[in-house]
């Protein structure tokens, strides 16, 4: 047995970095090593810079690494800067409502229950003059949430045959980087900000999840699957490299406090 000090540590360490910008800048970048890390991985969502370290990876080599990604640090930073000009739903004063890649109609009542609905005319949210902005946004995802799982109630019974079995559950959460997973046990986990995507790119990320019922990586045979289900799926892959990111943060600045 190798002495307690020999150990690989089962835990994440963090610190941080700071790294200068051309436009005069400096950027905080959050340093981890992680044990099941394989390789250098620099990443960015709306949290901020992260750089990942495998055990064995001295920190000059981070360094470096940052220092070499830095203008591809640089545009991930301005993409995410301007999707973050997306301001947070404002009771009686929004008057539209992202939804399936278009800003439908928004309008605003008194009520007993507070209640967000999809009629004709758009979306009509009802509100009790008591309730708080906390309400309105667990409402706000509830109605989200119902919206996806329809489009998800449409879409799926095409595509069950030919996979081993349906999955075992799908859940709708607020994933900061992927758009889905699929668990070992069959059970499905779908970005909510899918649903304000344009339909056919939810589509895809649904039969993309789908398919690792037959194939657990991303293997020609894996695309090979996903092809013969969805034959326009570069397309939407292309999308979501343009629109991903704005659409995360679309969806985290309604819900948000």
């Amino acid at each position: 047995m190798l002495p307690r000090r020999l150990l690989a540590p089962r835990t994440l360490q963090r610190d941080t970095v700071l790294l200068p910008l051309d436009d005069g800048r400096t950027l905080e970048v959050a340093r981890v090593r992680d044990p099941r890390a394989r390789r250098l991985k620099l990443s960015v969502d709306e949290r901020g810079a992260r750089l990942t370290l495998p055990l064995r990876a001295s920190l000059v080599a981070g360094e470096r690494f940052l220092h070499e990604h830095r203008d591809w640090l640089t545009r991930q930073l301005l993409q995410i800067e301007t999707a973050g000009t997306t301001v947070a739903l404002q009771r009686g004063q929004s008057t539209h409502l992202p939804l399936r890649g278009e800003q439908v109609p928004l309008r605003w009542s008194e009520g007993r229950y507070a209640s967000i609905a999809l009629d004709d005319d758009g979306v009509h949210a009802q509100l009790p003059a008591r309730v708080g902005d906390m309400a309105m946004r667990r409402t706000l995802r509830a109605f989200y949430e119902a919206q996806a799982r329809a489009d998800i109630g449409r879409w799926l019974p095409g595509y069950l045959a030919g996979l081993p079995r349906a999955p075992r559950q799908v859940r709708l959460k607020i994933m900061s980087s992927q758009w889905g997973s699929l668990a070992p046990d069959g059970s499905m986990a779908l970005d909510l900000a899918l649903v304000l995507a344009r339909p056919s790119a939810f589509e895809y990320v649904l039969v993309h999840e789908l398919c690792h019922l037959l194939q657990a990586n991303h293997s020609p045979a894996f695309w090979h699957e996903v092809e013969q289900r969805f034959p326009d799926w570069q397309d939407e892959r292309a999308y979501f490299h343009q629109e991903g990111r704005r659409l995360k943060a679309t969806l985290r600045a309604v819900l948000s406090d």
